[in-house]
């Protein structure tokens, strides 16, 4: 495993999404929940894995409570992460969400607390309030934003009045947006942008195209507007260059989409994973070094109808 070091934290650039933990929309199963995802979380660790992100929205709370409950016995070796949803956005919400999100972990204290989405119409001063104050109570060691443009991040910073290490956003092979402002300030401020999606919803696994499109929750507009057979067939000549790179490499498509997202500075991926397999593909793509000619043939951008939606930008 390879690893990000900022902010005095050791981070592992391929960490672990857990927003199917729990989730019925996944329809993995009580199963998944109460026996793979333990299975998976230890072996992540065995891995060198130690980032993990939550949200309470996740389940609403059921994925934080498998986690905490997989990381038992082991919170030295977890960066735990977590997400507080700003519906009320006021300082008091922020602190009681917070210590509640806490205990489902099971922990005295989240390494990363972050906001889920920007609010459309409260300031984020409101939010910041209530960071301080976990910051100050030792439920938190590190405040983060997610969904957040560079300018809302900054906002956020002048805030909280010091840093807000990380900003969560979705970063892949098709939606490349973060590489053009959120990357640059993170690399030269010692922040980390915290690369969710990094598949793009499975899309960039090699599995699908036209013909053989994504079915089920991953394929509802709303979820993955990139998911129709239009799309598909637009993106054929970004998923030819990863099938070509990843047999060049002797790796599969998605390793070489994982690569590619931690191939910029301070970016840590956080992939979900179906099972331990899926598991020990993404760790490998920490060791997957693309060469120059690998960079330049997946530097031209697909351009797909709705790809990226202003509320996913």
């Amino acid at each position: 495993m390879r690893y990000l070091e900022v902010s005095g934290e050791r981070l592992s650039v391929i960490g672990l999404g857990t927003w199917q933990f729990g989730s019925t929309e996944w329809s993995y199963g009580e199963t998944y929940d109460n026996v793979e995802a333990a299975q998976i979380v230890d072996r992540a660790l065995d891995l060198g894995i130690n980032v993990f992100d939550t949200a309470e929205i996740y389940g609403r709370g059921a994925s934080e409570i498998i986690l905490g409950r997989a990381l038992s016995g082991h919170r030295d070796r977890a960066f735990i992460a977590s997400k507080f949803f700003p519906i009320v956005p006021l300082p008091g919400t922020v602190v009681s969400h917070g210590l509640q999100s806490r205990d489902r972990l099971g922990v005295d204290h989240m390494d990363l607390y972050q906001i889920h989405w920007p609010h459309p119409h409260a300031p984020v001063s409101f939010t910041m309030r209530g960071m301080r104050r976990l910051l100050d109570l030792g439920a938190i060691r590190h405040v983060g934003v997610s969904n957040h443009s560079l300018a809302r991040w900054r906002r956020a910073e002048r805030s909280l009045g010091k840093p807000v290490l990380s900003n969560q956003v979705q970063f892949n092979l098709i939606n490349r947006r973060a590489a053009t402002s959120l990357v640059p300030f993170a690399k030269d401020n010692g922040r980390v942008v915290i690369a969710y999606s990094p598949l793009a919803q499975g899309l960039l696994s090699g599995v699908y195209t036209s013909s053989n499109p994504i079915t089920g929750f991953r394929s509802r507009n709303i979820v993955n507007p990139l998911s129709s057979t239009r799309n598909l067939e637009r993106a054929k000549p970004l998923f030819d260059a990863l099938r070509d790179i990843a047999n060049s490499h002797g790796a599969t498509p998605a390793q070489v989409a994982l690569a590619w997202v931690i191939s910029h500075p301070n970016v840590i991926a956080i992939p979900g994973a179906r099972n331990v397999e899926q598991l020990e593909l993404n760790a490998a793509a920490a060791d997957l070094t693309l060469t120059e000619d690998d960079l330049d043939r997946l530097s031209v951008e697909p351009k797909l109808r709705r790809a990226i939606p202003r509320w996913m930008a």
